[in-house]
C-alpha cells in the first residue's frame, strides 16, 4: 500500500485540542487545508515543519478584532490568530465589506451589521468610527427606528455573523431601539454583540444596570447575547457583573462574555464616551489618558484640542486584579478588541494571545494551558457555530478540522507589545497555518500568500 502524501506535515509536535482534551505527541498530516490524520506514525508531505518540543495548537479566534485590514492582519497573525471577526463595531453593507477582503487576506475574516454605522445612515451622522451628532445625541423617531430595521435586515440576509451594539456611544438612543433591533436578531438566530450603555461601578448608570438593559432586551426578543469585555466595561465592579453573567446562564439565558487581558483600553476621543461628566463618572483624570498617535499624556487643554480633531486615546482605566479576575474566569473568551492604524494603536493588537499563553499560563499559573486554548480558540467558535457552520471545524486540532493552527513554544512564548510600541511582535510564536497554509514561518510573515477566507451566516 502506498503512503498517503499530505500538502503538509507537521512532525513530532505536541498536539492539543481543547474540544477533546488531546494532549499528545504526534504527527499531523493536512490536504486541501483540513487535518487528515494526527498519528505517532511517520508521515510524508510535499512541505513539512518540524514541531519538535513546540506546541500545535488551534489558531485564535478573535470575536472583537477592528483592525480589518492587512496592517493589522499581518501584527495578529504573528501573535496566533488565524481569524479576525469585527463583531462591536459591525458593518453597513455586508456584501461591500467581504467583498473588499474575499482573495487578498492574510487571515480569515468575518462581521456583523452594525447598529453604530446603520443608526450613523439613517441620522446622517458625519463622524467615522463614531458618531458625533444625531448618531449619538437625538432620539430616533418610529420612522427611524423601522429603517434601522430593514438595514438590519439586510444585513442578516447578506450573511452578516452577529448583530454589533456600541450603546455607550448612542447614549440618546432611546432603551426601545436596541430591544427593536435584538427582535431583528432574535429571528435569524443571530448573537447580540454589545459593549452595554453603563460602565464602571459609579451610580448612575453602572455595569450592573448596563447589563441588565441587554440581558432583558435578550429576554424579551429572545436573541443571544455575548456581553463584550467585561473587564473595560466593569472595572471595578468585574466580580459582580460575572456573578450576574453565571447567574443568567444559569437560567437558561444564551449569553457568554469575553475579555482582553489590558488594563488600559482604547476608544475614539470624539465619541459620547468622553462627553461631559466622564472624568468623574469613571473616575479618571486627563493625565490617564494617553494619545495613541503620540504617546503623549494629555491635559485640559490637550483633550478639548484633540476632542475636535478626533481620534484614538488609550485609558488607562482598570485596576490589574481585577483584570486578572476577569482573565482568569471561566466564563470569558479572549477576544484582542484591537485596532492599529500606520504602526499606531494598543499593543493588544499584536499581543494579547501571546500575553495569555506567557503571563497568564507559565507566569501566573492562573489558567493551564488546555484552559487558555479553549477561551483563546474553542469558546469564540462555539459562540457562532450554531449561526455560521463553518465555526464548528474552527478552535479545535482534530482530525476533520480546519487546519487553521498556531505553534508556539509553551516555554517561550510572551507579549513583547508596548503602549509605546504595539506593533512588537510576540517572542515563542514560531509558526500559524491559515486553511493549511503557513502564513507565518519561523516567527516571520510570508509573502504573496492570502488563505483567509470571509466567513458568513448562511443569511435567508
Amino acid at each position: 500500500m502506498m503512503m498517503a502524501v499530505y500538502d503538509i506535515v507537521l512532525a513530532n509536535g505536541r498536539i492539543m485540542d481543547p474540544e477533546s482534551g488531546m494532549d499528545r505527541v504526534a504527527n499531523v498530516g493536512i490536504t486541501d487545508g483540513t487535518v487528515r490524520a494526527i498519528t505517532g506514525e511517520s508521515l510524508e508531505g510535499t512541505d513539512s515543519i518540524d514541531a519538535s518540543g513546540l506546541v500545535v495548537a488551534p489558531g485564535a479566534v478573535d470575536l472583537h478584532s477592528h483592525g480589518q485590514d492587512d496592517e493589522n492582519y499581518r501584527v495578529q497573525a504573528l501573535d496566533g490568530v488565524t481569524t479576525a471577526l469585527e463583531l462591536e463595531l459591525g458593518v453597513l453593507n455586508v456584501d461591500e465589506w467581504y467583498g473588499e477582503r474575499d482573495g487578498t487576506a492574510l487571515i480569515n475574516f468575518g462581521a456583523s451589521v452594525g447598529h453604530i454605522p446603520v443608526r450613523m445612515k439613517v441620522m446622517n451622522d458625519p463622524g467615522g468610527m463614531a458618531p458625533v451628532a444625531d448618531g449619538a445625541y437625538k432620539a430616533a423617531s418610529e420612522s427611524q427606528i423601522e429603517e434601522m430595521k430593514d438595514l438590519m435586515h439586510r444585513g442578516l440576509r447578506s450573511g452578516a455573523l452577529a448583530m454589533g451594539f456600541v450603546l455607550a456611544l448612542t447614549p440618546s438612543a432611546s432603551r426601545w431601539e436596541p430591544l427593536e433591533m435584538f427582535r431583528v436578531a432574535a429571528q435569524y438566530g443571530a448573537p447580540c454583540h454589545v459593549h452595554m450603555r453603563g460602565m464602571g461601578h459609579k451610580e448612575p448608570l453602572t455595569c450592573i444596570e448596563g447589563l441588565s438593559e441587554i440581558v432583558a432586551a435578550a429576554m424579551a426578543s429572545g436573541a443571544p447575547i455575548n456581553v463584550n469585555h467585561v473587564n473595560s466595561s466593569g472595572q471595578h465592579a468585574i466580580p459582580e457583573l460575572l456573578q450576574m453573567i453565571e447567574e443568567v446562564q444559569s437560567h437558561g439565558l444564551d449569553a457568554t462574555a469575553e475579555c482582553y487581558p489590558y488594563t488600559a483600553g482604547l476608544a475614539p476621543i470624539e465619541g459620547a464616551l468622553f462627553s461631559e461628566g466622564w472624568r468623574d463618572k469613571f473616575s479618571l483624570d486627563y493625565g490617564d489618558l494617553e494619545w495613541a498617535a503620540t504617546g503623549e499624556r494629555l491635559t485640559a487643554s490637550t483633550f478639548a484640542e484633540y476632542r475636535e480633531i478626533g481620534g484614538m486615546v488609550i485609558a488607562h482605566s482598570m485596576r490589574q486584579d481585577m483584570v486578572d479576575r476577569a482573565v482568569a474566569s471561566p466564563l470569558t473568551a479572549i477576544a484582542s478588541d484591537g485596532w492599529l492604524k500606520n504602526g499606531k494603536g494598543h499593543p493588544r493588537t499584536a499581543g494579547c494571545y501571546s500575553k495569555v499563553l506567557g503571563h497568564y499560563v507559565r507566569e501566573k499559573r492562573s489558567l493551564s494551558l488546555m484552559e487558555a486554548l479553549r477561551k483563546i480558540a474553542l469558546m469564540p467558535a462555539q459562540r457562532l457555530e450554531s449561526v455560521a457552520p463553518a465555526f464548528r471545524k474552527k478552535g479545535r486540532a482534530s482530525v476533520g478540522a480546519d487546519a487553521d493552527l498556531m505553534i508556539f513554544d509553551p516555554d517561550r512564548v510572551i507579549d513583547r507589545a508596548t503602549y509605546r510600541e504595539p506593533t512588537l511582535p510576540p517572542e515563542g510564536m514560531h509558526h500559524v497555518l491559515v486553511d493549511g497554509v503557513p502564513v507565518v514561518r519561523n516567527g516571520t510573515v510570508q509573502e504573496s500568500v492570502a488563505p483567509g477566507r470571509g466567513i458568513r451566516a448562511p443569511g435567508a
